[in-house]
């Protein structure tokens, strides 16, 4: 995509003390307590003190959890502590931890250790002594922790963690109190909960921690020993369920107990609703290489492969679905385990295309995630799966189909060159979720669309300034100048009348996308697809205007310049920008482009901006309106 950078605009001054600020905040808000008598004496077992400004020493006698809402960076100075499966050592580097409000709270645990022999002890007690003076942790704090300490306890050194992914999100009203717990504990405050609140988290109830349910322990148990034997060829580990079931928490939790044995998982992702890795719409193939302690917003990244399907359903086009699915899962080269995502839409059609999927995708171990009382879907046994007919592939006996009841098959007819599925070979896991309201349509912590808003949100935040500083409004960034003819255009979800597409085109966001085919136009363009390209995505971006004199798009995106040069090719698909990237930024001046009170709605395609707000069940809800 031949790119040049537009003329440059005055970016605002930076705030070089935003970030001492936050610390000095934090600071005070912990000795409010202290100074207005809430402070009770200490709880045995959990130590926290303050090493320096920001930061903070914590000892965790073995077995002991620390359940907790907030964001930090961790670093464990002494002994192992457990985070979401992934065990953190002490020669590992520090790892930025995500644990906001809209998701289940973190849970930081002390692994057990075998006690060394007596005489090993005062070496032990020189090595942590040792390691907390490397990391500049006071005197005052070190003596604290020294009279606490034990052979088997875990030593962890907290600091404050500011990043320009998470200053962005804050930066928007409606998720400026992301990281604060939403509801209030009626437990009087320790010195510890004062300390740990000084560095940006606050310990919660370990009831709003995950809950690992038995059917769980035994499914992950099963899958490390596959993974790691490897003696039936590598593990392709499918996991499916209804919707807010904890597939994805599960399949955070199952990729960093695998990391603790393996360099690299590979991660496919199917479900295009809820992303992982990239903003909602995709369907990716991405290497795992670090420990997933947040949630996606936090860790937005480039996959291996992905293809820009353009909607968060796929209900009208399941077709165009399975082929995006074919080609990301044809970059699989099976020599690491892959965990593989779907969609919470098992009923119906849903089912049936879940069914071709799984005979696509040829796994070795299907982990099925549901409740008790197997309401949403019946249990995808081998069995059942040879004889049920999907959507576009065939069952072995379809009269035995139609006694079971199911509903369709009767009208179904194979594609063309199908012929009888093959019996599959695979184990079935069971998982039950015991958190409450697991499976409950509606009961969701937090609004579907909510979450996508901030895997975008995430995704922009790339194009901050990585300096500690003041977040620079999207409108101060300078964009991408685009001829027309350099890339061609598709919208995916909808047909657009060609002399529409440059209204549709404006103010949207797109996928940077790379066609095989080379761009030849005779005009200026602009360049129309008859049909949409099962294609690479390279990244996305914002076209932030475009220019019709000198037939320019306006495009702002963090894909760098040396990934851009490749693009060809943009799609608009059926992915909203965020309405608080359009009504809430900072330093606009009088009307805000794009948005307007006084519009026609009646004109076929106008529409309002949703008012987006908490769900129904308040103690649960993270409230947020965007408008």
């Amino acid at each position: 995509m031949p790119a040049r950078r537009g003329p440059p605009t005055r970016r605002p001054r930076r705030a070089s003390t935003r970030g001492g600020r936050a610390e000095a905040a934090w600071r005070e808000f912990a000795a409010s307590f202290t100074r207005a008598g809430m402070v009770p004496p200490a709880e045995a077992g959990l130590a926290a003190v303050e090493a320096a400004e920001g930061a903070a020493v914590l000892l965790l006698a073995p077995r002991q959890a620390l359940t907790f809402t907030g964001k930090c960076r961790l670093r464990c100075l002494y002994g192992a502590v457990r985070l979401l499966g992934f065990a953190v050592a002490s020669h590992q580097p520090g790892l930025p931890v995500f644990s906001p409000a809209t998701h289940c709270a973190l849970t930081l645990e002390a692994l057990p250790a075998d006690r060394p022999p007596a005489a090993d002890l005062r070496q032990l007690r020189a090595a942590a002594r040792a390691a907390m003076r490397a990391h500049s942790v006071r005197r005052q704090a070190r003596v604290k922790v020294m009279a606490r300490f034990s052979p088997e306890c875990a030593v962890v050194l907290l600091e404050h963690l500011d990043t320009p992914v998470t200053r962005f999100l804050l930066s928007h009203p409606p998720l400026s109190r992301l990281f604060e717990p939403q509801k209030k504990e009626e437990s009087s405050f320790t010195p510890e909960d004062a300390v740990l609140a000084s560095v940006g988290i606050v310990k919660c109830s370990p009831d709003h921690g995950l809950l690992v349910s038995e059917s769980m322990l035994l499914a992950l148990e099963e899958l490390i020993q596959a993974c790691c034997a490897e003696d039936e060829g590598v593990p392709v580990v499918l996991v499916c369920g209804p919707k807010n079931t904890g597939k994805s928490t599960f399949n955070r939790y199952l990729i960093n107990l695998l990391l603790n044995r393996l360099p690299l998982v590979e991660y496919m992702e199917c479900d295009i609703g809820q992303t992982e890795f990239t903003p909602p719409g995709c369907v990716s193939l991405s290497n795992v290489t670090e420990p997933i302690l947040g949630p996606p917003f936090t860790h937005q990244q480039t996959p291996r492969k992905m293809v820009y399907y353009g909607q968060t359903s796929c209900e009208q086009d399941t077709e165009r679905y399975l082929d995006v699915v074919k080609c990301v899962f044809s970059s699989y080269k099976k020599e690491v385990p892959l965990v593989i995502n779907t969609m919470g839409w098992v009923k119906g059609e849903g089912l049936l295309l879940l069914i071709d999927m799984i005979r696509l995708l040829s796994p070795s171990h299907i982990v099925q995630m549901d409740v008790y009382d197997w309401k949403a879907m019946a249990p995808l046994t081998p069995e059942y799966v040879h004889l049920t007919p999907g959507l576009y592939t065939k069952g072995k006996q379809q009269a035995k189909c139609k006694q079971m009841g199911m509903s369709g098959v009767g009208s179904w007819k194979p594609s063309e060159g199908e012929g009888d599925a093959s019996a599959p070979e695979y184990k079935l896991l069971y998982v039950h979720p015991e958190f409450p309201r697991a499976g409950v349509a509606g009961e969701a912590r937090v609004h579907s669309g909510i979450l996508r808003d901030m895997s975008i949100l995430g995704y922009l935040g790339q194009l901050q300034s990585p300096d500690i500083g003041a977040v620079l409004p999207l409108h101060s960034l300078v964009p991408y100048q685009v001829p027309f003819n350099a890339v061609a255009l598709r919208v995916i979800h909808t047909d657009v009348a060609p002399t529409n597409i440059m209204y549709a085109v404006n103010a949207s966001w797109v996928g940077l996308c790379r066609i095989p085919d080379e761009i030849r136009c005779q005009t200026d363009g602009p360049v129309l697809l008859t049909q949409t390209p099962v294609c690479d995505c390279l990244g996305f971006g914002i076209v932030r205007g475009v220019e019709m004199e000198k037939k320019l798009y306006h495009v702002l995106t963090p894909v760098p310049p040396e990934n851009l040069r490749l693009v060809n090719c943009l799609l608009l698909g059926n992915i909203a920008i965020p309405n608080c990237v359009l009504v809430g930024q900072q330093g606009v001046e009088g009307e805000i482009p794009y948005v307007t009170s006084d519009y026609n709605y009646s004109i076929l395609g106008s529409g309002k901006l949703k008012k987006k707000k908490h769900f129904k069940r308040r103690e649960y809800a993270f409230e947020c309106d965007y408008t």
